[in-house]
């Protein structure tokens, strides 16, 4: 009998091993995660310094559902230029603490990664799921580990599940299909229209154009039904956005924005760049396994077919699509930078100028997993050693996203620094996520300053730590305001401008980020303790600060020409734990 109980463990281990790493991870995420509290460290780039900021602004002010209202920062931006409340990440931020919502938005997107990834995988598979379930799982949880953009993480994570839903269409199956196109027009609730949405609109009506050529009826109205159903669901769910888009007269800061023009050698390397790497925004460090292996698997799949070995047909398999599917969005994210393409799309479509139609890079994270599971599949059905080969495989492209220390390997980085801190007896110099936004200095230096909401700027940090704490900001970074109060707030940081030509091409060119900036450096604004600053002037015009209504200035600079510029100092204020002095300014 005890010979047979651990037959039967030996065989549930061998069956269902992979419950163990992910399990094992997610512990360990939730241990650090909630361990650690708000002294995580957190990435700041697109994260802590935008979205995190704005979330905690729209709960101050109460602003998820309201309509017609301006939200405090920018000098005033209307509630439709922040994230929409129908969303399932934002619904996340409506009902918990900040971290809290953060942190629970990383398990979700694992989550909703991996079993996205294995209703796709089953629905394709069919009845030959069970012998590759070890390799879907493990795939699935190696793409929703992938330390995508954390804000729109869950839209990365959920493209196999759009697939899933449009298969389930394509193939028409049961009597309860309007189910499918239900649960599709619910989608855009874990999607992003901007990112993902507009291409696989775009994908869909291409799907229709062929079927519609090869005559294939009842799919193309099956998939022009469901063309329909997915936008209806992304107006409905992004009606904020389609309205700005559609129906604002309001010039915005996209129609001045100047793109690179890159030369044709130049577009070249950026594509091989993107192809090996990715890019910051939809990293799947796939270059370090994934790549290597799909590469390989490239070159003997289909040397065997130039022999002779395989099959005919090999050029149109799965695996081969995908690759090229692969390159394809990588040579399209390289000729965005080609600016008589680009211009054309913008005078064909006036409405996108400023878009950026390169996003079709958003995708190649998914491809890239899908096609490391057609080499695993393809090794399963080789044997049993080839099969272990193949877990080895995927539990090295697992270890690879978890240990690579990019932007927003939250974990990698907690657990680095509180190590550091553990072992070297100091702190390191990057600030964690409580430190970042200094809530208790805040608060003491509203009540002790008596600040009553009026408006402010910061000098030497994120204006994003001043709206994290209920401040009212002249600054602030957004891709999506007013072109009028960016030539307003440029009058302030003109002198600045004037003094360092390349921040000069960085404001003007773009301009998201109206910070006030160093009339020397290229940028003292940091997430660390130490202000990196090699001057204690502020270059910015006092006067054109008050006409905006400006009344404060917080600073990690003790201003040498405060005077000068029409500040009185108030005070000196700095962190229990001395991660951050302030030096709060009022206008003369």
């Amino acid at each position: 009998m005890k010979k047979l109980t651990e037959q039967r463990w030996f065989l549930w281990i061998t069956k269902y091993w992979f419950c163990f790493p992910i399990i094992g991870f997610l512990l360990l995420m939730a241990a650090v995660f909630f361990g650690c509290g708000e002294r995580s460290y957190i990435g700041v780039h697109d994260n802590m310094d935008l979205f995190l900021a704005q979330f905690q602004m729209l709960k101050n002010t109460d602003s998820f559902w309201k309509h017609g209202v301006d939200v405090p920062f920018l000098g005033g931006v209307t509630r439709d230029n922040l994230p929409s409340e129908l969303s399932l990440y934002s619904l996340l931020f409506m009902l918990f603490p900040t971290y809290t919502a953060y942190v629970l938005g990383l398990f979700g997107k694992i989550l909703i990664g991996m079993f996205s990834f294995r209703l796709l995988a089953g629905e394709l598979l069919g009845e030959g799921y069970e012998k590759y379930r070890p390799a879907v799982y493990m795939t699935g949880f190696a793409y929703g580990i992938c330390w995508f953009f954390p804000a729109f993480g869950f839209a990365f994570a959920s493209i196999p599940l759009c697939v899933w839903l449009l298969l389930k269409i394509y193939r028409g199956q049961g009597k309860r299909w309007y189910f499918w196109y239900a649960a599709l027009f619910a989608y855009p609730l874990v999607s992003y229209f901007s990112y993902h949405g507009i291409f696989i609109l775009g994908y869909l009506v291409l799907v229709i154009l062929w079927m519609v050529c090869r005559r294939d009826w009842k799919p193309a109205v099956r998939f022009l039904a469901a063309l329909f159903v997915l936008a209806a669901g992304f107006v409905v769910c992004e009606y904020r956005l389609f309205g700005q888009m559609l129906f604002s007269d309001e010039v915005t800061i996209r129609a001045t924005i100047v793109n690179a023009s890159l030369s044709p050698t130049e577009i070249f390397k950026e594509i091989w760049q993107v192809f090996r790497e990715g890019i910051f925004h939809a990293d799947g460090v796939h270059g370090k396994v994934v790549l290597p292996v799909c590469l390989i698997q490239f070159v003997v799949y289909n040397g065997l077919y130039l022999l002779g070995k395989e099959e005919k047909g090999n050029l149109r398999k799965p695996f081969n699509l995908l690759m090229a599917f692969i390159l394809f969005n990588c040579v399209v994210y390289g000729l965005y930078d080609f600016e008589p393409l680009r211009s054309l799309v913008e005078k064909l479509i006036p409405p996108l100028q400023g878009w950026q139609f390169n996003r079709t890079i958003f995708f190649n994270p998914f491809l890239w997993y899908a096609a490391l599971f057609l080499v695993l599949r393809r090794l399963y059905d080789a044997g049993l050693w080839q099969t272990w080969f193949a877990n080895g495989i995927v539990c090295v492209a697992v270890l690879a996203v978890i240990l690579t220390p990019n932007r927003y390997n939250d974990l990698y980085n907690t657990c680095y620094n509180r190590a550091y801190e553990h072992f070297h007896g100091q702190e390191v110099d990057e600030l964690s996520y409580e430190q970042f936004y200094a809530v208790e200095l805040f608060e003491e230096m509203k009540a002790d300053i008596g600040y009553d909401g009026e408006w402010a700027a910061a000098y030497g940090f994120h204006p994003a730590v001043l709206e994290y704490n209920g401040i009212a900001t002249l600054d602030g970074y957004l891709g999506f305001y007013s072109q009028q109060y960016k030539e307003d707030f440029r009058k302030i940081i003109a002198p600045a401008l004037e003094r360092v030509e390349a921040t000069r091409i960085y404001y003007d060119d773009w301009g998201a980020r109206a910070y006030l900036y160093s009339g020397t450096d290229l940028s003292i604004v940091s997430a660390t303790k130490t202000v990196y600053a090699t001057d204690d002037r502020i270059y910015m015009d006092g006067e054109a600060f008050r006409a905006l209504g400006g009344q404060y200035l917080f600073s990690r600079i003790r201003l040498s020409n405060a005077q000068e510029a029409g500040l009185s100092l108030l005070g000196e204020y700095t962190a229990r734990d001395g991660s951050m002095t302030v030096y709060a300014y009022a206008c003369k």
